[in-house]
């Protein structure tokens, strides 16, 4: 299973914009519903123990907005739900015919969201006052098949300073019941300092979100 992902990654890397599939706001809206949701990689880790059981969440915000989609997203070591690693907001939108874009944003003070993927009165209180955008970090997905959307971060614009990395990447490939994630940090000299080796996450769906 890691070399195929491995392989997947290497593949859907080498597609370019020409040969990307046209979208449209019926492709944003379908590619919003794949990512609502819980997902865990429990499969994978349990299959390779390189790997953590992780649990990821995405929930739909703001559903009167008219600028696209909006999704909180919560992730957390199986064994601390309530110390998520990451929080983060995700705005969908078109770019252009062969592009959507997730805008990734931070959460001024999040430790107050916390659960708020299933908490609806924390997400009430969550605004878009409460976000910082994470400038070069949005994610540039495309239609690559007729139910996948793969993408990723554009080159070394993504800044980070964990672990002592330079920059972040992060590949994505999306099926209606699966995402696949590949984050990684890269220290001045492109060397990784954190994140997946071999190949990326593997979430698999376990419930949906209403969208």
């Amino acid at each position: 299973m890691k070399s195929l992902l491995f392989v997947l990654f290497l593949l859907i890397g080498q597609v370019s914009m020409a040969q990307s599939l046209p979208v449209n706001a019926k492709d944003l809206k379908t590619l919003y519903g794949y990512m609502a949701g819980e997902f865990s990689s429990e499969a994978q880790a349990t299959r390779d123990s390189t790997f953590y059981h992780v649990n990821l969440r995405m929930v739909p915000i703001w559903p009167k907005s008219k600028d696209g989609y909006w999704l909180y997203v919560e992730q957390s070591v199986a064994t601390a739900p309530d110390k998520p690693y990451r929080q983060r907001v995700y705005h969908l939108t078109l770019e252009d015919d062969t592009t959507i874009v997730s805008q990734v944003y931070e959460i001024k003070n999040p430790t107050q969201y916390v659960g708020a993927w299933k908490n609806q009165e924390l997400l009430d209180n969550l605004s878009q006052d409460s976000l910082i955008t994470r400038q070069g970090c949005g994610i540039y997905l495309h239609k690559v098949d007729k139910e996948i959307y793969s993408g990723s971060t554009p080159g070394k614009q993504c800044l980070s300073s964990l672990r002592g990395a330079k920059y972040a990447t992060s590949q994505v490939v999306i099926h209606p019941d699966n995402i696949v994630s590949w984050d990684r940090g890269w220290d001045i000299y492109d060397k990784q300092v954190w994140g997946a080796v071999m190949s990326g996450y593997m979430f698999i769906k376990t419930a949906k979100f209403k969208t």
